[in-house]
């Protein structure tokens, strides 16, 4: 490892970061390992921050033409070290015509905006290689092509633009040429946010079919992103396609920093007092059999910070897509948010292909995409039965997920209604039943229309999106204080919501939460909320309060009475 006492935030080239002689962490074990494979096209996923970018530029900075004689950005590092294959690979740096493209800002809030950054994308790789159009190696017909790539061109041209440009730099240096795509999904993700997912899988199906899969002059491809999105959506055809995911052991320490690599750097920066805090705050990655793998973007902030714990992960892009899925998401997906809130872990068949058609309805697909982002960590991996079912134990990752998913709650709450919510638990915890409906009926007001309300409780659209998501507001905002339950069974019955205060002296609190049913002879909210007490009494919800202690008479009960956005509380 390279210590240097510079630490560069955000360096994404390593050209640069080399020459600042900056603090860096050998990863060019990496170089060999894809290398040696001979894999013809890898897909590689890993979350965010993980360092992907920064190894694209290394594997352009080894092979590229471009950096031909440019050995010495890999003096000092593990590739140009004493093992038997060392002159092999300095006879590789520098050899091959590599094309190196990102997709890292092509969000687009349509699919027109998203062509028109895809096309810019690729106007910018025949901009940077227009020395071809003087090289005598293209015909006048390919000249007219070349010039045809520029911005907002038809989508034909741009789907096999790679492609040609691939053919052109084989026939200028003989050689075929190494493609590295990176963050490939980004526009696939905002495609499924904003509605256009069909038209750009159309697109992208094209795209990487003429790039990656019918390409002769392609020597090798890499892509890397952050989800494994479903062969069938884009990859179609492509089984020349090795896919690497977090639970694969391939490259498991090329992304992230180990836990060996984030001690000695704390060492030598003079932070080794701090190994089991950092640990406690970062640790908590797993890719393969890879265990306790560091976020490197929050292992480098802290360094830089001169050990000043923040949540650096959470800071550094948007979570919209993760967002939107846990707050409209099926109410499973809610309930389990609350145990893992409270530092529990549940257990889950996953598959790791995203399929994007499948997240708003999925809640196995909502984990997978967790898992794939880097929130949550696989525990253990079990496989069961004849048929060897993959089934994954999986928590939060470290403090700094907790720390995410907790603004996002707090986050549908928000403006106005985080404040009507603060009112609302200062109000019960006063037993002022008054105040409580008040708040109560402002905070479903203006957030029952995000967690998608109902009139029916048999309805598909019911309030329990909403009810979750005020539990989990719950288990966020009280945790200091109180034993936040949802759905638990006690006495005759499952209540709703219990909470228990950490002090048995306090009073503790059973929430019944019931939607006005005319079918059930509930002619008005108070109807409703009579319905909710005689559950509460009948099903003698406080026994576990009582087998845990708590006095009778500090035990307050509560029905919730619903009707669309209008609330009674008593």
């Amino acid at each position: 490892m390279n210590r240097k006492p510079v630490v560069n935030i955000g360096v994404q080239r390593f050209d640069k970061l080399r020459k600042q002689g900056a603090f860096y962490i050998d990863k060019t074990e990496f170089i060999r390992e894809w290398w040696e494979t001979g894999s013809d096209v890898t897909l590689i996923t890993r979350p965010r921050r993980f360092g992907k970018t920064l190894n694209m530029s290394m594997i352009e900075c080894f092979f590229s033409r471009e950096y031909e004689g440019r050995g010495d950005l890999f003096e000092g590092l593990s590739i140009f070290g004493s093992g038997a294959d060392r002159e092999k690979y300095r006879n590789l740096q520098g050899k091959f015509p590599v094309i190196f493209l990102t997709f890292a800002n092509a969000k687009a809030a349509g699919y027109s905006e998203m062509e028109n950054k895809i096309t810019e994308v690729i106007a910018g790789l025949y901009n940077a290689n227009d020395y071809l159009l003087d090289s005598g190696c293209l015909n006048e017909n390919e000249k007219e092509y070349y010039k045809k790539i520029k911005i907002g061109m038809p989508s034909d041209i741009a789907e096999g633009a790679v492609h040609q440009m691939a053919c052109f730099m084989q026939r200028y240096y003989k050689e075929n040429v190494i493609i590295i795509l990176d963050e490939y999904d980004t526009p696939m993700q905002e495609a499924w946010l904003c509605g256009y997912w069909d038209r750009a899988v159309r697109f992208f199906s094209c795209f990487f079919n003429a790039t990656f899969k019918t390409n002769p002059y392609l020597e090798r491809g890499l892509i890397t992103g952050i989800t494994r999105i479903a062969r069938e959506s884009i990859f179609t055809g492509m089984n020349n396609l090795e896919v690497i995911t977090t639970t694969s052991d391939e490259y498991a320490a090329a992304f992230g920093f180990t836990e060996n690599e984030v001690f000695d750097a704390l060492e030598d920066m003079g932070l080794g007092s701090e190994k089991g805090e950092v640990k406690k705050w970062y640790d908590g990655f797993t890719f393969g059999k890879c265990t306790d793998i560091y976020n490197p973007w929050s292992i480098s902030s802290f360094i830089r910070k001169n050990g000043k714990y923040e949540n650096y992960w959470a800071d550094t892009s948007s979570n919209s897509l993760v967002n939107s899925l846990m707050q409209t998401g099926v109410p499973g997906i809610k309930q389990t948010m609350e145990a893992l809130l409270q530092g529990k872990s549940f257990e889950a068949e996953l598959d790791e292909r995203i399929v994007f058609d499948q997240l708003g309805g999925s809640a196995s697909a909502v984990w997978s995409l967790l898992l794939a982002t880097g929130y949550l960590k696989v525990l253990k991996l079990e496989y069961v039965g004849e048929r060897k079912r993959k089934v994954y134990t999986l928590a939060l990752t470290n403090m700094e997920a907790v720390y995410i998913f907790e603004n996002m709650v707090k986050g549908w709450f928000g403006g106005n209604t985080e404040t009507y919510y603060n009112e609302f638990i200062h109000a019960l915890l006063h037993d002022n039943v008054r105040r409580m409906n008040t708040f109560m009926n402002k905070v479903a007001l203006n957030t029952f229309s995000s967690f998608d309300s109902g009139n029916k409780p048999s309805g598909q659209t019911e309030p329990e999106r909403f009810y979750h998501g005020f539990v989990l507001g719950m288990v966020v905002n009280m945790a200091d204080t109180y034993i936040v339950r949802s759905n638990r069974e006690s006495g005759y019955g499952r209540y709703d919501v219990m909470l228990e205060p950490v002090d048995k002296e306090g009073r503790a609190f059973i929430f019944e939460f019931k939607v006005l049913d005319p079918d059930e002879g509930e002619e008005n909210l108070e109807d409703t909320l009579a319905a909710a007490h005689r559950q509460i009494a009948e099903k003698r919800y406080e026994a576990e309060l009582v087998s845990r202690g708590f006095a009778p008479e500090n035990i307050r009960s509560y029905g919730f009475a619903f009707r669309g956005k209008e609330c009674l509380i008593g």
